[in-house]
Order: C-alpha cells, then structure tokens, then sequence
C-alpha cells in the first residue's frame, strides 16, 4: 500500500510517483494509492510505502502503531531530506519509526543523521528513452522547466539571460507557470521585453515539454533543492546535455565528476557554460567541446533512470521489507 499526500485529481508529484510504482509492481503484488492510514481496505495491507516524512506522518505513526517494527518504508523528496528532517519532530520521528528510508539519488543518505544512513536506499525514478529531435547549429538552444518559484531561482536564469541580451546565437527558452508567485512573472516579462534572446512560454502540456527538451541543446536546471528532480532524467534519458547547479540532489543525478555544473545562484557562471556549450558547438571536432562531452556523461547516466532499474529496485525494497522483523 503506497501512501501519497496527493491522489489523481492533484497530478502532481508524488501522485504520478505513486501510480508508476503501482504500475511498475503489478505483475508481482497487489499494490492500492490511499492518502489516509487506516482506511476500510486497511486489514488486507502488509507493507507501507509512505510518500514524504513530514505529509505523510499521522498514517505512518498508526502504520507503526499497528505493526511495530515491521514493513513500512518511508519516501523522502527534497523537501523532507533538506528541510523538514532538519527542523520538524514529525518528520523526524518519521524517520525513527521507519524499517527503510528511500531517497530519489546518491546524495540524499548524505542529508540523514548518521545513525539512519543504514536505513537508507536509492532508487531513481524513471521515464521511457526518447530520440532526440533534430537539432540545428545556428544557434545554442537552452531551455528550462519548471514553475517560477524561488526554490527553483529562475532570477539565474533570468540574469543570465541578460548576461548574453547580445548574443543572438544563444536562444534561451523558459517553460513553467508563475502563478505561485507573480512577482517572479513580472521578472520573466521583463527579461523577455528586453532580451530578445529569451522566451518565457508559461506552462505547457507534458507532451509539449517534452518535445521543448528533445529539441534543445541542452536543458537549463538552477534550483536551490531538489530530491531528484524528474526533469534532470527526462533531458538525459532523450539525450539533451544538463546545465545545472551544483546541489546535492542535482549532484546524486548526473554525478560527482559531471562537468556541467555552476554555483547555486550564480548567473555569470550559468552565462560562461552556455558560451562554453555554444563554442564547442561551433568547434571543428564538437564531440570534443563541453557540450559534446556533457552528452557523454549524461549517456553514462541515463541506464541509472530505466524502468527496470527502478521495478528492481523497488523489489529489492518489498522483499527486505517482507523479511524485516
């Protein structure tokens, strides 16, 4: 039984996590989606997956109530493992009660207190390999996605923007809905009156998004904290190169030694790689500039975000928790 703080009717998520490990155990087991613990179908469930420490942690605590020491699994996004285990005693006795304690990259076991590292595995989310769309070399296509908020920082994007207003080689596209905070809509307006260079295109359906990624060069990725972000797998499993900062959920992602990274909140430095991607481009050998071997890495990377990793994974997880006292 996998708990998430969002149903369907949310889409967002943890919902769409939910219902792709639902799908991707239903050969093996009986898997249902609730929001609350217990519920009339409660009697019949042997093991809990439990999406966010903090969200999650009254049917948790009944879970543990109700089989003490046994079977239960709690899933840490970016929010749980970089603020709330930090500070909240929710989520932290969360993190006590539970057998298992899933994190969506390499780095998260690195956020947890050190006597609950052991709990701790790694299961990367996945998303089907796409081709890539053709590509021109007239000029450097970057795009971002994701809703302007300001744990995403789209001010890096936006000041970077600026940074390159003359380079019309550099084409930046920006996909995600500022409704959260309008303030930062006014920021992209602006930027995008003045740099004609940049295009704010709102939020976008799936599948155009998708299709914005395959058709870029390389995709643009500035957040302050991320568990894994779903995006960073979506560009490297259809074979666009990641721009992105150096955090420790984007690090677990690509890798230590990946060489597309730029500081958190640094916009000169996110304008200097753009320019380093954009003369590779232009280079007598391509493979051998930053963005050829950006794509390198990122090839390296993307069996890590196949779905039969994931599936294998997350039996490697039941079964551990079958057998668990």
């Amino acid at each position: 039984m996998i708990v998430s703080p969002a149903l369907a009717n949310a889409n967002n998520g943890n919902w769409r996590t939910a219902r792709r490990w639902q799908e991707l155990l239903a050969g093996d087991h009986a898997v249902r989606i609730t929001r609350e613990w217990p519920d009339a179908e409660a009697a019949g469930d042997a093991i809990m997956l439990a999406l966010r420490a903090r969200r999650s942690a009254e049917p948790i605590a009944a879970w543990a109530q109700a089989h003490p020491g046994r079977g239960l699994a709690v899933v840490l996004t970016g929010t749980d493992l970089y603020q709330d285990i930090q500070a909240d005693a929710a989520a932290q006795r969360s993190l006590q009660l539970a057998q298992r304690l899933v994190v969506l990259q390499e780095c998260g076991p690195e956020a947890l207190p050190v006597w609950q590292r052991d709990k701790a595995r790694v299961i990367y989310q996945s998303t089907p390999a796409l081709p890539a769309l053709p590509k021109g070399d007239a000029q450097l296509v970057a795009v971002m996605v994701g809703h302007l908020r300001q744990v995403k920082t789209p001010q890096t994007l936006l000041a970077a923007a600026r940074l390159l207003c003359q380079r019309s080689d550099i084409r930046i596209r920006h996909i995600g809905d500022a409704a959260a905070e309008p303030a930062l809509g006014d920021e992209a307006r602006a930027t995008a009156r003045e740099c004609p260079n940049y295009e704010w295109l709102g939020a976008l359906p799936h599948a155009a998004t998708l299709e914005e990624i395959r058709r870029a060069h390389v995709l643009v990725h500035t957040s302050a904290l991320e568990g894994g972000a779903h995006v960073i797998l979506e560009a490297v499993r259809c074979g666009t190169p990641v721009l992105a900062s150096r955090v420790p959920g984007n690090v677990g992602m690509l890798g230590t030694s990946y060489q597309g990274y730029f500081p958190h909140a640094d916009a000169g430095a996110l304008a200097r790689l753009l320019l380093a991607c954009r003369a590779g481009q232009q280079a007598q050998d391509p493979a051998a500039g930053l963005l050829g071997r950006l794509a390198a890495q990122c090839a390296l990377r993307a069996p890590l975000f196949d779905a039969a990793a994931e599936r294998n994974a997350l039996l490697n997880l039941l079964q551990e928790l079958e057998s668990s006292p």
